[in-house]
């Protein structure tokens, strides 16, 4: 698909880190993009940068999304893009024992929960919403394409650390879904691919204490340093922009394998 001028497009957690590099990509190409995010602050900000537009959405709400998809579509039209940057994570034992006194407790299910709730349900539901309004379009080409969809996963997806269950847990799920989404859509020109980032230099970690991101820098076979928001946004754009792209999932990673900690 060529990203052109008015092209619609939608970036959930679009507000910053991956999401905002994406976003900006898209509207460099002259797309107009709607921004999904929970923090109003940074998303107007960037929706009048870029020239799209802010919608507040909780990925977890049948109701936010709609309204997402409804304020996006009143905007820009029925969009042929959706990115999925969207998530959460946390780092809790599945089971661990207190240094201090010996008690032992389990990981909280409604804190798993919450992580798949986000992560992984969160990013089906936007990815369905978005393919049923794509299915309303008619073909861009000769091929019957009518959209792309790229969502994010994780390296963490195939090799989870100590702590990641749950994170881990959501992630696979996104990389597991992609083919059968990808096969369940092929009659309909929609393409779905997922990108599985390594350690990127994202808000999360630029408030780590620089030994620590020096140190997680080191960890990366080549290039040794924490992978740039951009060079997501460069993939995203390869898969959204290159027709025979299509139910793949592909890490972006500096060759890293993760360590058990």
């Amino acid at each position: 698909m060529e990203v052109s001028a008015n092209t619609p497009a939608v970036v959930t957690g679009g507000a910053s880190g991956l999401g905002a590099a994406t976003a900006r990509a898209l509207a460099a190409k002259g797309a107009k993009v709607a921004i999904f995010d929970m923090n109003e602050e940074k998303g107007e900000a960037l929706a009048a940068e870029i020239g799209g537009v802010f919608c507040k959405v909780n990925v977890t709400s049948d109701e936010d999304v709609d309204a997402g998809f409804t304020k996006a579509r009143a905007a820009h039209g029925q969009e042929r893009i959706l990115v999925n940057c969207a998530g959460i994570g946390n780092a809790i034992k599945t089971a661990s024992r207190s240094k201090e006194d010996g008690s032992i407790k389990h990981f909280p299910i409604s804190a798993f929960d919450f992580v798949i709730q986000v992560n992984l349900i969160g990013t089906f539901r936007c990815i369905a919403k978005s393919a049923a309004g794509m299915m309303s379009l008619d073909p861009m080409d000769e091929f019957g394409e009518r959209g792309a969809i790229v969502n994010t996963a994780s390296v963490a997806g195939e090799d989870g650390q100590i702590g990641q269950a749950a994170y881990s847990a959501s992630k696979a799920g996104v990389i597991g879904m992609t083919l059968p989404i990808a096969r369940d859509l092929m009659n309909e020109g929609i393409r779905v691919n997922t990108i599985l980032p390594g350690i990127f230099d994202t808000p999360l970690l630029a408030a780590a204490p620089q030994n620590v991101r020096d140190a997680l820098a080191a960890s990366v076979p080549f290039p040794k340093r924490l992978g740039m928001p951009v060079e997501y946004a460069k993939l995203a754009m390869t898969m959204i922009e290159t027709g025979y792209f299509n139910g793949e999932d592909v890490r972006l990673d500096g060759a890293i394998r993760m360590a058990p900690r």
